[in-house]
């Protein structure tokens, strides 16, 4: 008789016969079919891509020709601008939205108004980047008979519109666009600082007073380092990658005229080959994937030192205390940030209310409101065909990303040590490769076997980029569950899909998350549309990217079609704010 631990719990073998294995874990032939569907999606349309760009940097008509499309790429005029602003946006504005959203969860934290505060921020989350791109475009108009922003600036510096300077200007540009993507992303940074706030026990603090602690040794050994350390290394990873894929509000808000002073290497990489494979625009995606990966990298290692949370079962952790009453500072920041997020939404709403040449000559404050340009939009073909065709492609992938995921997650659950670490690697880094890195030679791929730009091939590739992320939430989430119900869930099955099916139950916090961010991120996709996408597959972010051309003239049909785009995506984020967290902090701990 054998005594082991198995599963946090000690088990007793006999060691007479062969040993069985436990019904919680597949056998090897059924773990291998589990994982053989995530394992084609990602090495066909993941990894194979990958390599062929590699390949394609280095050669020429299969020749080796070294370093030399790197070369090219980066002497061409405007290249090291464009890495030094990708490199401005992947630091400055994850330490912007950090800060922030540190800021605004404890000050909402304590206020009565805390939770109408903190679901204003959360709306952004969910509107497209196209969206976001559109309302901030009206904002900043530079007539200020049309731009809030604008008209404000005029009024206050008491200039007229044509000598305040420009935010959609060659020298404002990448500022205007920062401010329009720290709008998008500090509710979510809010939720996951309030989550980890409202696990912090008073008594950490209470016992650093007690040994003679400062203020200063408070927020660092009674917030920072218990909790929040690892926070402020998730939320800055997150948006870091956020930044990565400014690709959709470049190419709304940036008139054509500045967006070779506004590009990142998104956009250049786009603008250099397009959906195909080049030398250049390989070498290209290289540097911006390998950078992308270092950065992860680094941000995964600091999370791993940092101190990990503690379990919410574990009773070592003293219940959080009643928090003191607000400073009236405090509430003033909370409800000043809420009326500040509000204004993008308002002056979105308020232009889709008039009708096509009023939002075209003046601004939403100038003319009584109109439901005209709704009535245009809705009574041609083309936006329900976009509504429909998008609804029909976002459900499929995401209920195929899900099952593919829950099977591929279960077996890589129980994987411990090297392998374990391994498979979180490859899994970080399929996360974070960037869709035009692999477009020319899945194009080449799709081209034979499906021709390009048909619906199941802009579904596929939707899956293929779903996927990692989804295993690697589930992955975390399954191993996360405590050992008893496990233990359970393996007594009273009788097969390992019956310990799957009940396992399953108990993370249903991780599987809505993984669900309702699939669902919004194919929604309220852009670049994949565009780099895939035919005459038989026109999804609603390429319906808006095309409306958005003659901007001023079609202000007032965009800005309704951005409405009706953004409604589905908020209702769901919203839902699911609470799982959303759950899923992104701890990988589905209840």
């Amino acid at each position: 008789m054998t005594r082991l631990p198995v599963l946090g719990e000690p088990a007793v073998l006999d060691d007479v016969g062969p040993p069985r294995r436990g019904r919680a874990y597949p056998a090897a032939g059924a773990t291998s079919a589990l994982l053989l569907p995530a394992a084609l999606l990602l090495g066909g349309l993941v990894l194979w891509p990958v390599l062929r760009t590699l390949h394609a940097s280095v050669t020429i008509g299969g020749h080796w020709v070294g370093a030399a499309h790197f070369r090219e790429a980066l002497a061409a005029p405007g290249t090291t601008a464009v890495v030094g602003r990708t490199v401005l946006w992947a630091l400055l504005v994850p330490a912007v939205v950090t800060a922030l959203g540190y800021l605004l969860a404890a000050s909402s934290r304590r206020s009565q108004e805390g939770g109408l505060v903190r679901l204003i921020l959360v709306v952004p989350i969910a509107l497209p980047l196209v969206v976001t791109g559109v309302t901030f475009r009206l904002m900043y108009d530079p007539d200020p008979s049309r731009g809030l922003a604008t008209l404000v600036a005029a009024r206050l510096t008491g200039r007229s519109g044509d000598a305040v300077p420009q935010l959609l200007g060659p020298r404002l540009i990448t500022v205007a666009l920062m401010s329009a993507f720290v709008w998008a992303w500090v509710g979510l940074a809010v939720l996951v600082f309030r989550a980890a706030l409202d696990r912090l026990p008073s008594s950490l603090a209470d016992a650093v007073r007690a040994y003679g602690g400062t203020r200063r040794h408070v927020l660092w050994d009674a917030q920072f380092r218990p909790l929040l350390l690892r926070t402020v290394a998730v939320v800055f990873a997150l948006v870091a990658l956020g930044t990565s894929r400014t690709f959709d509000l470049i190419l709304v808000m940036a008139p054509g005229s500045v967006r070779d002073e506004a590009a990142v290497l998104a956009l250049r990489v786009w603008q250099t080959s397009g959906g195909t494979t080049t030398g250049e625009g390989a070498a290209l995606g290289v540097i911006w994937l390998v950078a992308v990966a270092a950065g992860m990298l680094v941000a995964a290692l600091f999370v791993r030192q940092a101190w990990p949370p503690p379990r919410p079962d574990e009773p070592s952790v003293p219940a959080p205390e009643a928090a003191p009453p607000p400073r009236k500072l405090t509430r003033l920041l909370a409800v000043g940030s809420a009326v500040a997020w509000l204004v993008p939404l308002a002056v979105l709403a308020a232009t889709s209310l008039h009708g096509p040449v009023d939002a075209a000559a003046e601004g939403w404050w100038s003319a009584p409101p109109s439901l005209a340009s709704y009535r245009d939009l809705l009574t041609g073909s083309e936006l329900w065909r976009a509504l429909a065709f998008t609804l029909v492609l976002a459900t499929v992938v995401t209920a195929t990303v899900l099952v593919v995921a829950v099977l591929a997650a279960y077996p890589l659950a129980w994987l411990t040590g090297p392998p374990a670490q391994l498979t979180g690697l490859l899994l970080m880094t399929a996360v974070v490769v960037p869709v035009q890195v692999i477009a020319g030679p899945v194009n080449e791929v799709l081209g034979v076997a499906l021709s390009s730009g048909t619906a199941r091939g802009l579904a596929l590739v939707h899956m293929a980029l779903g996927v990692p992320f989804a295993v690697l939430v589930l992955r975390n989430a399954f191993a996360d569950l405590p050992a008893d119900q496990v233990r359970a869930a393996r007594l009273t099955g009788r097969h390992w899909w019956g310990t799957l099916r009940r396992l399953a139950r108990h993370n249903r916090p991780a599987l809505i998350a993984v669900s309702v961010l699939e669902f919004v991120q194919v929604w309220n996709d852009l670049v994949v549309g565009l780099l895939f996408s035919g005459s038989d597959a026109a999804p609603l972010g390429l319906f808006l990217a095309e409306q958005s051309r003659g901007f001023v003239a079609n202000s007032g049909a965009l800005a309704a079609g951005s409405v009706i785009a953004s409604v589905l995506p908020v209702v769901l984020v919203v839902l699911a704010r609470r799982h959303l967290v759950a899923g992104l902090v701890s990988g589905g701990v209840r």
